[in-house]
């Protein structure tokens, strides 16, 4: 026998607390995953130590701030604002090699770029979460 159960609350609101709890997880457990890396991926990527432990502690911190604001009651204005981070990252990934900042390595480019995919896939799942909740 199945039993079907209803959101007492009638939000539509899962597939946003999903998404953005996945993307702070993520986020955190890299910048967790970092902070014994720095040095390596400073070497690798043509970055310095500093930014490599910088990046670390803003993930960290971005993901213990996303998954708190994923169990606030109304998530739909904090879903949107984690939507505008993402893409905000987004754009500085993509300017942070066109500005040539650091001497990046081929690899520094591909982990660059593709964090900032990874952002902007997060972004628009956000987003479709978004749109799905109600108000």
């Amino acid at each position: 026998m199945s039993a079907t159960t209803l959101d007492r609350k009638g939000t539509r609101d899962g597939l946003l607390r999903l998404a953005m709890r996945a993307d702070a997880a993520i986020s955190a457990l890299a910048g967790v995953a970092g902070v014994p890396l720095a040095g390596w991926l400073s070497e690798a990527s043509g970055t310095t130590k500093m930014f490599e432990y910088g990046m670390a502690a803003f993930l960290i911190s971005y993901g213990v701030v996303v998954f708190a604001l994923a169990a606030s009651p109304s998530v739909r204005r904090a879903g949107m604002g984690v939507v505008l981070a993402n893409l905000l990252y987004t754009v500085a990934a993509v300017i942070l090699v066109l500005a040539d900042v650091f001497p990046l390595t081929t690899t520094g480019l591909v982990v660059t770029l593709g964090s900032g995919i990874y952002t902007l896939f997060f972004a628009e799942l956000q987003y479709q979460g978004w749109r799905r909740a109600r108000a």
